[in-house]
């Protein structure tokens, strides 16, 4: 498994944002995957997981009613769709994947980590 995040930008507050996390390799369904994001001077905080099948998802408190994960697992991609940005959402954002069958919930257990893409909400 090898993930790449990608899709992070510049936007404005109350804007959307679509992140992509895809896996170069051809076994992505048979991981959970989460995502995760630090912002400066700050740990790295549990964002979203989904699980395998795309059926199960688990959310943040902070991001839950404007943020949804989603798969596709024909494509080795999950995305995280992020609407109505606040400035504190300002981080580097990071996806991970976890040979489980459960929906991932924190870092614990991660065994694949991808290289972040930053995310600047700002006007």
């Amino acid at each position: 498994v090898q993930l790449q995040a990608s899709g992070g930008g510049l936007v404005q507050p109350g804007d959307s944002l679509i992140l992509s996390c895809q896996d170069t390799g051809p076994t992505l369904d048979y991981y959970a995957v989460a995502w995760f994001r630090q912002a400066p001077g700050k740990e790295r905080e549990f964002v979203a997981g989904i699980n395998r099948s795309g059926r199960r998802t688990n959310y943040a408190d902070s991001v839950k009613g404007r943020c949804t994960i989603s798969r596709d697992n024909a494509k080795n991609t999950v995305y995280l769709q992020m609407n109505s940005l606040k400035p504190e959402d300002t981080a580097v954002y990071y996806c991970a994947a976890k040979f489980t069958t459960l929906t991932p919930m924190s870092s614990v257990g991660m065994n694949f980590w991808g290289k972040g893409t930053q995310v600047t909400v700002s006007s």
